[in-house]
């Protein structure tokens, strides 16, 4: 059923009412907010990060509170800012108490954020925590292992309008930034990538 609503819509607009109506997750009655893709349709980059946290259920918006300034800060680093990229977490609903999501229920909430890649249409997509890069790259392993280099993003063919070839955009998995207080290797490890991110989508104009 999920795939069969993700796929009906044909704007990010109407995706997202789909997923605020969307009665088949369990998520969706406990959570606070539907939290969907935001910034400029267009956009080069897209930030993919994990479920809702408090602050995102809370406020409706991807990377609020304090992931959301840590997200700033390091893309002012590289000149660039946040407000021009794609934001979106990895499923659209905050699990009870913050708890990791099942695999059942990020199984039936991946028709939607592979739907929204696919209508937002970015080169690249940064996967920024170890569920995105789960879910998203069907990899076991975290995105500490993962990270330093740009990995295609296959996408299903039902995720793209009935005829049409899904894209392939390429994926960069990284720390979440509330992981970058952990150690200072993962300082470094996130500054590396920050280059990489940069090298790759050359310049965004910063919003004025």
């Amino acid at each position: 059923m999920a795939r069969d609503v993700a796929q009906a819509a044909r704007t990010l607009a109407e995706l997202h009412a789909a997923i605020r109506d969307f009665g088949e997750c369990s998520l969706r009655d406990t959570a606070t907010s539907s939290v969907f893709v935001e910034g400029p349709e267009g956009a080069p980059l897209m930030l993919i990060g994990e479920a809702p946290d408090a602050d995102e259920d809370r406020s409706g918006h991807p990377f609020a509170g304090e992931s959301g300034a840590l997200v700033s800060t390091m893309f002012a680093s590289i000149g660039i800012d946040q407000a021009s990229l794609l934001r979106a977490p990895v499923i659209p609903w905050r699990p009870p108490g913050g708890r990791p999501p099942s695999v059942a229920e990020t199984r039936i909430c991946l028709p939607f954020i592979q739907r929204a890649i696919v209508l937002a249409r970015p080169a690249r997509v940064v996967l920024m925590g170890n569920l995105p890069v789960s879910v998203l790259l069907d990899q076991r392993t975290t995105a500490a292992r993962m990270r330093g280099r740009w990995r295609d993003l296959p996408l299903p063919a039902e995720s793209a309008d009935k005829g049409a070839t899904p894209p392939t955009p390429q994926a960069l998995p990284m720390r979440h930034p509330l992981q970058l207080r952990a150690s200072a290797t993962a300082r470094r490890d996130a500054w590396k990538d920050m280059l990489l991110i940069r090298e790759a989508i050359g310049n965004i104009p910063s919003k004025s």
